[in-house]
């Protein structure tokens, strides 16, 4: 067997067991489930007589493709909280008594932490549709649109691993995590239109992966105006190319840095 498939192997071995934990902590599942309730029903009835969309789409059209990037990587925290939960328990060390792949651990992390995502996903779908979201483009289009935000998500959790091979508790990863994504999301168009900044924050926005991870899905799920005009910068008039050259680049600096970090931590 190769290394990759026994890392593979292992790791869905590890998956397993970090998704069979819902059943022991329910606590977790609650969360998944209710947080994209809350934030779908917050946004859509609250802020949606506030805040202007150019063209003729409905803020909770336009809001729903936010809230999908905003909770998908606020989901792929849960990696890095997980992982220092094991490092700070000695699980890790129990693992690696075990005749297992050394970057199983992290893959199977990681792979769990998109079958939260996914129910979290259906949920907000399901919510979305119920306050008046539509998907206005063909079913191809709309896998593509998910499959873009788990994407996304499953590259942010690799840098979460990191993290959390770092810090000494899962409660430095939830505060070191929130300090990054919580201005990132909403520096970003995920809730207000981009037309709403101007100067040097119109263009970190304009150049934010969260922003164009929105407005590829946004535009897959056809919840865009072509009355509006897209900015001519490059990032938001090719969100997707955009999107998966940040996956892409994430990937191959955080996989060998996590796995580096992680037999760096177990040999401790």
């Amino acid at each position: 067997m190769s290394s990759t498939t026994k890392a593979l192997s292992d790791g869905w071995v590890v998956a397993q067991r970090n998704v069979i934990k819902i059943k022991r902590v329910p606590e977790v599942l609650v969360f998944v489930l209710i947080s994209p309730i809350m934030f779908v029903l917050l946004f859509a009835y609250v802020f949606s007589g506030a805040i202007d969309v150019p063209g003729d789409v409905d803020y909770k059209e336009f809001l729903i493709g936010g809230i999908f990037a905003q909770t998908v990587v606020f989901g792929a925290t849960f990696t890095g909280a997980g992982i220092a939960e094991d490092m700070q328990k000695g699980i890790i060390d129990r693992f690696r008594s075990l005749p297992m792949s050394p970057s199983a651990v992290l893959v199977g992390r990681t792979a769990s932490d998109v079958i939260y995502n996914v129910l979290s996903l259906i949920i907000m779908a399901l919510t979305g549709l119920l306050v008046g979201w539509r998907v206005r483009e063909g079913l191809g289009d709309m896998l593509l649109g998910f499959g873009l935000l788990l994407l996304f998500a499953y590259a942010v959790s690799w840098i979460m691993a990191y993290v959390g091979l770092l810090v000494p508790s899962p409660e430095v990863v939830n505060n070191a995590s929130f300090i990054v994504i919580f201005p990132a999301t909403f520096l970003s168009n995920a809730f207000v239109p981009q037309e709403s900044f101007s100067g040097v924050l119109e263009t970190i926005v304009l150049w934010n992966p969260v922003s164009t991870v929105t407005q590829a899905s946004r535009e897959l799920f056809g919840n865009t105006s072509p009355a509006v005009p897209v900015p001519d910068d490059w990032s938001i008039q090719n969100p997707v190319l955009y999107t998966l050259i940040w996956v892409v680049i994430i990937l191959v600096i955080f996989v060998p840095l996590s796995v580096r970090q992680y037999r760096r931590s177990s040999s401790r």
